[in-house]
């Protein structure tokens, strides 16, 4: 019996000692809530990129990288077939490549992911553009059959590929001057989501 008791005293000052030690510990268990981040909670349409220059080129690079991609697409017969299926190719990527572009900058989904140069990845897009399409509209041009399709196809392709090319030109000369007042870095949602996350680190001095 008595060492019953000693064990139940010894347990009800151990208790006593961890609720104690537990009240005057500072690492404290917390019950302020979690709010998880929506990425998606701020998109919205930006109009401003849709009517600057890049803007209104990446609209035109989309479609008309489209209807070149539809012309080649009714070509039913061909021999050889080379140069319609580097047309293709390179029509239907550049189509879904700079529309996707064009959709990131237009929602504001770049400010989302600011590590990234998004500058740089355009200026590469349109650059690559422009090069592939030169090569797919001579190509195309060299070994078509005189048919209304093939004939479309090279016409649009050429006027893609001069499209691209003002583009890059554009994307070169503010990527060297640093300018980018018409680029869709430098928006005011940028500066915000920048302004924001410094700010989330500055009051939570653990994650420094």
């Amino acid at each position: 019996m008595r060492n019953n008791e000693e064990t139940e005293g010894f347990d009800g000052e151990a208790s006593n000692t961890s609720m104690i030690s537990g009240a005057n510990s500072p690492y404290q268990p917390t019950t302020e809530p979690v709010h998880s981040r929506n990425v998606f909670r701020d998109i919205r349409c930006d109009l401003d990129y849709i009517k600057s220059h890049f803007g209104i080129l990446k609209v035109i690079e989309v479609v008309l990288a489209l209807i070149s991609f539809i012309f080649i697409e009714t070509i039913m017969m061909c021999s050889p077939c080379a140069g319609v299926y580097l047309f293709e190719f390179v029509s239907c990527s550049a189509f879904v490549v700079t529309g996707v572009l064009l959709l990131i900058f237009v929602l504001n989904l770049h400010t989302k992911v600011p590590h990234i140069n998004w500058s740089l990845t355009d200026l590469i897009n349109t650059a690559t553009s422009t090069l592939f399409f030169f090569l797919a509209s001579v190509v195309l041009a060299a070994l078509n059959h005189q048919t209304g399709a093939e004939i479309a196809a090279v016409i649009f392709g050429f006027l893609v590929m001069g499209v691209y090319g003002l583009n890059t030109f554009l994307a070169v000369r503010r990527w060297r001057l640093g300018d980018s007042r018409d680029g869709p870095l430098q928006t005011s949602e940028y500066i915000r989501a920048r302004t924001a996350s410094r700010g989330e680190v500055e009051s939570r001095p653990e994650l420094q």
